[in-house]
């Protein structure tokens, strides 16, 4: 396996595709200063997982949020701790409905660039409600206010990301995936570190280098006006990032939606039409997998969409049936491991509508009301 990864240049002369293409990259870049750091990470949470009642809560704010939705199931499940993912967005609206005082915390906290109001506020209202509460920070500023904070605090962690994730495009591409790898390398080491991810690494950088100069569309070209992601468990989370990266860098020019394959049954469908696009992320779960491949042979035989799109592990007749990608071959992977490849491509598309609508990818809000960083967040003190 190599131990660097080359790819293309820029061919839109973008950050935005730099950082897309740097992330197997980045991954390995991190996982090795995991791998440094082991002792001092142990230091730090082996007395706290040693708690039987302790709640581990992941958070952040946007997509920095959706990367507790992504690998929060699995981690729970192999960990066999209490995970969950809860955004600061609601945390700092809601504190008393998520921070329950009778149970230790630990804080995981993302973030690009750890200046977001409510990141700030969030471990804040945490110490200030949790008695015994710690906090680990995963960022990718070292400038940060939440990074110089957590560094200088006696109950926190503070993990930095290698300098080039904090993506200098609009939108979040290869903060989010290093800091997915790296969260999950720190608390399953002996099944995500920078030798057995190598795999992950690997498959994400053949598809980069499937797609060439990028201008092809990742899913044709035609002139849909709205998209749907789909996806199961931890997939859902990954079809929540997939659709907000077409609503930032096309400025909601293209309109995008998620849901999971049961749920879009409930209502949500009336949303398809002849100019939609419908993408379903196959679940490598055998059980899973059928409820993803009934809902595609479901949408294919309704012809309402415009393009109903499967991506997928393994090949299957109902995925053939129609429009669908196979990702490149690689053992076996997980949902969890799928995620960075399904990933891929939805930044990859985003990107190129961005384009296609006639956008600055780096810079997509023309008109300034949504910032790189968030902005006027007011927020008001907990007097209760």
């Amino acid at each position: 396996m190599p131990e660097t990864y080359t790819s293309a240049t820029a061919a839109t002369g973008t950050w935005t595709e730099e950082e897309i293409r740097q992330q197997p990259a980045s991954w390995i870049r991190s996982l090795k200063n995991i791998d440094t750091l082991r002792a001092a990470i142990n230091d730090f949470l082996t007395p706290l997982l040693r708690k039987d009642d302790l709640r581990i809560v992941l958070t952040g704010a946007g997509t920095s949020a959706f990367i507790g939705d992504i690998i929060a199931p699995w981690l729970a499940r192999h960990t066999g701790k209490n995970i969950s993912a809860v955004p600061t967005t609601d945390l700092v609206t809601n504190p008393m409905d998520y921070l329950n005082p009778a149970h230790p915390l630990l804080l995981v906290s993302f973030a690009r660039s750890g200046n977001s109001p409510e990141s700030v506020a969030a471990v804040e209202l945490a110490n200030q409600f949790i008695p015994e509460c710690y906090h680990l920070s995963i960022t990718c500023n070292e400038a940060g206010s939440l990074y110089r904070n957590s560094a200088e605090s006696d109950n926190a962690f503070a993990l930095l990301m290698p300098a080039e994730t904090h993506d200098r495009g609009f939108a979040m591409t290869s903060s989010i995936t290093t800091m997915m790898a790296s969260c999950l390398a720190v608390f399953a080491p002996e099944a995500i570190n920078s030798q057995t991810f190598r795999d992950v690494a690997d498959r994400c950088h053949a598809i980069l280098t499937s797609l060439g100069d990028f201008s092809h569309g990742v899913f044709g070209n035609a002139p849909w006006k709205r998209i749907v992601y789909l996806g199961s468990g931890g997939l859902q989370g990954a079809a929540r990032e997939s659709a907000l990266k077409v609503l930032e860098l096309t400025a909601g020019k293209l309109v995008a939606f998620y849901d999971s394959p049961t749920g879009f049954r409930h209502g949500p469908k009336s949303l398809v039409d002849d100019e939609t696009l419908v993408v379903v992320f196959v679940s490598s779960h055998p059980y899973t997998r059928q409820y993803d491949l009934d809902l595609l042979a479901e949408l294919r035989r309704d012809q309402q969409a415009m393009r109903v799109m499967a991506i997928a592990a393994e090949s299957d007749a109902i995925i053939e049936a129609g429009p669908h990608i196979l990702l490149p071959p690689s053992r076996p992977f997980i949902d969890m491991e799928q995620a960075f490849c399904f990933l891929m491509y939805a930044q990859v598309f985003a990107l190129t509508q961005s384009i296609s609508v006639g956008n600055t990818p780096d810079t997509p809000s023309a008109s300034g009301t949504v910032n790189r960083v968030v902005q006027g967040v007011v927020i008001h003190p907990w007097n209760a």
